[in-house]
């Protein structure tokens, strides 16, 4: 294997190079954030003819002849033009689910869990998670939030939380419980509009008070609860790093020697990565985009992948190692070019070799991306199937229409149609004070019957709320949310 060594120290090299501005337009871009209607399913894929869309469920069926659909490597024609070639006749599941999870059918990459709903990562052990991403490791009752990991509950529009309860309107918190409209806080309780505090409680705007009368100045903000959005808005935006080193950008936990980094824990020898996380540590770990698990290292362009280690360019695998230049493996080892396989090894678009049959070919491929000066490079934007202003490329970075479409990518310029039957009965966001108030003892009331309505936002989106969303609400004495739950998800991401 002395010539794959190679090749993979080649790959390696040059992403290390990759500036971060190329490694979000390349990788964060084959992420959506969009949900789409394909005739009658849900899907992360809009209805273009880049793709083949089927049911998850049936995709699973049939994952096994996937291999069966492969096609000889063409030297003529460049690599990706062989990997379109396949991508172009297999069929891809609407949702990438790896591993069962519970009434979860809304959500993509929902592993290991239970009623999650129109959420983007919901994985390990999570439930009732709704309007959500990068959501991990035991976290229940979890709404319009965005990397919340390790034990947490009850968070509702919040960003970087860990291992932390009773979180309201807030960012960065680890350790910490009933925090409202706060920021960078550490093994702290009882706060509001507090900022980079440790070890404190019954404080409003870093101010002590004693138990008493912190409680009463308490009652009187959440009183006001109109002004809840207008408060998280203005919540500190920017996120320290904690017990990192030699470690840049954004709430870095238990770190060393990253650049480019945000949201990250137990993470070492990292470049370019956002949302990586591992309760025992990740190393080397360059251009990676919502990837993780423990005792998996060397992910070297990567997307959306777990419990793996010793992957190039590769977009969604779990429980894979040594693979180049694949989408959506299970359980496989030494793939190039394969897509949707499940517990394969030595195959190469799909076709079964013999172990030196796939490292022959496989030397000859590299040889020539190599000659290409393209064997270090992401999937390109021709073969990209989501539009780019739809991903998390385009929501988390700036970038022009002009600017991708030269290089390929698809821009979505028209709305996205939304169905709304003749009989519904449609309210605007300025009327959902008829359904909340407080009530003659003081106490906060939210009406039932907003359940059977469809609102209406001020851009003239249309949204619903859904049952454990409105249980949550009516607990936790939280006003109905103004605006579409796409802009609330959008509310925590950073530009």
């Amino acid at each position: 294997m002395t010539n794959l060594k190679h090749w993979q120290e080649k790959i390696k090299e040059r992403r290390k190079q990759t500036s971060f501005r190329d490694f979000m337009k390349e990788i964060p871009s084959w992420y959506p954030f969009v949900f789409h209607r394909n005739s009658d399913m849900i899907s992360r894929f809009p209805d273009t003819n880049k793709v083949t869309i089927v049911d998850k469920d049936i995709f699973e069926e049939n994952r096994d002849n996937l291999v069966k659909k492969w096609i000889d490597y063409n030297p003529e024609i460049d690599f990706f033009e062989n990997f379109k070639v396949l991508f172009d006749k297999t069929p891809q599941p609407n949702f990438i689910h790896y591993l069962p999870s519970e009434n979860s059918d809304y959500t993509d990459s929902a592993n290991c869990s239970k009623n999650a709903y129109l959420s983007n990562v919901v994985v390990f052990g999570c439930e009732n998670v709704a309007y959500s991403c990068a959501i991990r490791s035991n976290v229940s009752n979890c709404y319009n939030s965005l990397y919340v990991i390790e034990n947490s509950d009850n968070i509702y529009s919040s960003l970087g939380i860990v291992s932390s309860y009773n979180i309201f309107y807030s960012k960065y918190i680890q350790n910490s419980n009933h925090i409202y409209f706060s920021s960078n806080m550490i093994g702290c309780s009882e706060c509001i509009f507090c900022d980079d505090l440790e070890n404190a409680s019954y404080c409003i705007e870093n101010k002590k008070y004693d138990k008493a009368e912190y409680l009463q100045k308490k009652h009187e903000i959440l009183n006001d609860k109109n002004k809840f959005l207008e408060y998280y808005k203005n919540v500190n935006k920017n996120g320290k790093n904690y017990a990192s080193t030699n470690t840049t950008w954004t709430f870095a936990c238990n770190s060393e020697d990253v650049e480019n980094g945000s949201f990250l824990v137990n993470v070492k020898d990292a470049r370019n990565c956002i949302f990586i996380w591992a309760e025992d540590g990740n190393e080397n770990m360059y251009d990676n985009f919502i990837t993780g698990a423990s005792f998996w290292n060397d992910l070297y362009g990567v997307l959306n992948s777990w419990w793996s280690s010793h992957l190039y360019i590769q977009a969604h695998a779990s429980l894979s190692n040594t693979c180049f230049y694949s989408y959506n493996l299970l359980e496989c080892h030494h793939c190039i070019g394969c897509i949707g396989l499940k517990n394969k090894s030595y195959c190469i678009f799909n076709k079964q070799y013999s172990k030196k049959e796939w490292e022959d070919l496989a030397n000859q491929i590299f040889s020539q991306m190599d000659q290409d000066g393209t064997l270090w490079d992401f999937f390109p934007g021709s073969i990209n199937p989501f539009y780019f202003n739809d991903t998390m490329a385009g929501i988390l970075w700036n970038f022009t229409k002009e600017e991708v479409e030269a290089e390929g990518y698809m821009w979505r310029d028209e709305e996205i149609r939304v169905d709304i039957p003749e009989s519904a009965d449609v309210i605007d966001t300025n009327q959902l004070n008829d359904y909340q108030w407080y009530n003659e003892e003081g106490n906060w009331e939210i009406n039932s019957d907003i359940l059977k309505k469809v609102i209406k936002d001020e851009k003239g989106n249309y949204y619903r709320i859904v049952q454990m969303e409105y249980d949550f609400l009516v607990k936790h004495n939280l006003p109905l949310p103004s605006l579409h739950w796409l802009d609330r998800m959008k509310l925590n991401f950073w530009v």
